[in-house]
């Protein structure tokens, strides 16, 4: 049965608009299994257009899965789950502005996040996306044997991302002492829905290999890391009014471009509960 809605893929790799679609009303039971299933399969999906107050976000969130809040930031008033992910006039870092996978440095890294579009910049302000299924599979099969029995340290701390939250957490930090996240996945996961294994590693995050020094690592990760974002593993994708964008952390990196200098971006983000990596 086709899907009540028009699925447009956006890129080889990853990516639909998924288009013909009003998340503000309520959804029965055959549309949003359409839309898992649409994201299962594209990784990312994209709505255009949306009209979505916080409750209605927060009402679309909890029926693709378990709103969690964000360690570090804030959430909004009533709305705990829901952070502002925004770069304000005078700032010159985005929020997040690095290669990576939504807090890959906890136990239970998110499944998934929701990122809806507020205040949008006069230019600029794009969203990159990288299938780990795509880098996986085009990793030759002797690289693919040597990685496949390693995990990987994963940390909040490492330097480059770090400086990423600084203007948030003075102004939307949770006031308690900053602490550390370090948790311990397999370089190679395999999805729990799809049973796909993807490269679980991102250049935000990922601080060595399990029983490897930072040093001996640290060239075998630069090379991952260059491989995940190669062009044909990634979809590009323009912001505009309303526009809410789901992804499946298990599987896909993302980033924020940071060419819009002199102007505002809000959007606001709900990640949603998930597993731990196998």
């Amino acid at each position: 049965m086709a899907p009540p809605f028009e699925v447009v893929r956006i890129a080889g790799a990853l990516g639909a608009e998924l288009r013909g679609i009003d998340l503000s009303r309520p959804l029965d039971a055959a549309t949003v299994a359409a839309i898992r299933a649409a994201w299962l399969e594209h990784q990312v999906v994209f709505f255009p257009g949306q009209r979505l107050d916080e409750p209605a976000f927060m009402t679309f969130a909890r029926v693709m899965g378990q709103p969690v809040e964000y360690p570090f930031v804030k959430g909004l008033p009533g709305f705990p789950e829901i952070i502002e992910v925004k770069k304000l006039e005078h700032e010159r870092s985005n929020f997040g502005g690095i290669w990576h996978t939504d807090t890959s440095y906890l136990e239970r890294p998110p499944s998934a996040t929701l990122l809806l579009a507020r205040e949008l910049p006069l230019y600029g302000g794009d969203t990159e996306f990288a299938s780990g299924y795509a880098a996986w599979a085009s990793l030759s099969e002797g690289l693919r044997t040597t990685l496949r029995p390693l995990r990987a340290v994963a940390s909040s701390a490492k330097a480059d991302v770090s400086k990423t939250r600084e203007d948030r957490l003075r102004t939307d930090g949770r006031g308690e002492a900053p602490r550390t996240y370090e948790a311990v996945h397999p370089v190679a996961r395999t999805h729990p829905e799809t049973g796909r294994v993807s490269l679980y590693v991102n250049v935000a995050h990922t601080a060595r290999f399990e029983g490897w020094t930072e040093a001996e690592s640290e060239p075998l990760l630069a090379y991952l890391f260059d491989h995940q974002r190669r062009a044909e593993h990634t979809c590009r994708f323009r912001w505009t009014p309303g526009a809410l964008a789901l992804w499946d952390n298990r599987c896909v990196l993302h980033n924020p471009v940071n060419d819009y200098h002199g102007h505002r971006r809000v959007l606001h983000r709900i990640t949603l509960a998930g597993d731990v990596p196998r």
